[in-house]
């Protein structure tokens, strides 16, 4: 795939480029984003180098995942991070964190509609998944505020630290947003299965 840059009303989104290591290091040094996310924690200059150098260009090189910088305007500064990515044919989860000085301004939540729509369209996914660990309620709220359905809480649905921890689960379809699937879609009639099974439970 080749690097893709998205644009909204406010926001630029671009692949993170070796002149965003200052900016990615500052960010990630932040708790919280050490606290809910899976960088590296401590968080040290290295890890900034390595990702925008090595992680982010062969991610988007070999199909697997697809991690944007979020920047207000073009020469903005960087407000957040969004990445895509594809664990099988089956299976894409979208990541996020916000800049710490940038929390509570709705940039996250326009750039996660603004990588929906790019993944649906130009991946061809048929479901983004959102992941987080229970308790995460920023990470919740934009998911809901960009219209995933939370679907559940998995029991040890993520590794965190060296520990499995429960997550929230929830989920983004095309028709969610008004846009066509690549294949159809035939959701599970819930209320007829439930009647029936309990008919035959009599």
């Amino acid at each position: 795939m080749e690097p893709t840059t998205l644009s909204t009303d406010r926001l630029v989104l671009r692949p993170f480029v070796p002149a965003d290591e200052d900016e990615l290091y500052a960010a990630a040094r932040d708790p919280d984003v050490q606290r809910w996310t899976l960088v590296p924690s401590p968080y040290e200059r290295e890890h900034a180098h390595t990702y925008v150098n090595e992680t982010v260009p062969n991610g988007w090189r070999d199909g697997t995942a697809f991690a944007f910088a979020v920047r207000l305007g073009a020469e903005g500064p960087l407000v957040a991070a969004v990445g895509v990515h594809i664990h099988t044919a089956e299976s894409t989860e979208i990541g996020y964190w916000a800049v710490k000085e940038h929390r509570g301004r709705g940039y996250v939540t326009e750039a996660v509609l603004a990588v929906a729509r790019w993944a649906f369209t130009e991946l061809g996914i048929g479901r983004l998944e959102w992941r987080a660990e229970v308790g995460n309620a920023g990470s919740r709220a934009v998911a809901e505020k960009a219209g995933f359905q939370v679907e559940g809480i998995l029991r040890a649905g993520i590794v965190h630290r060296g520990t499995n921890r429960d997550c929230w689960v929830g989920a983004l379809l095309p028709s969610d947003l008004g846009l066509p699937s690549r294949l159809p879609y035939l959701p599970a009639e819930a209320p007829i299965g439930c009647q029936a099974a309990v008919s035959q439970s009599r």
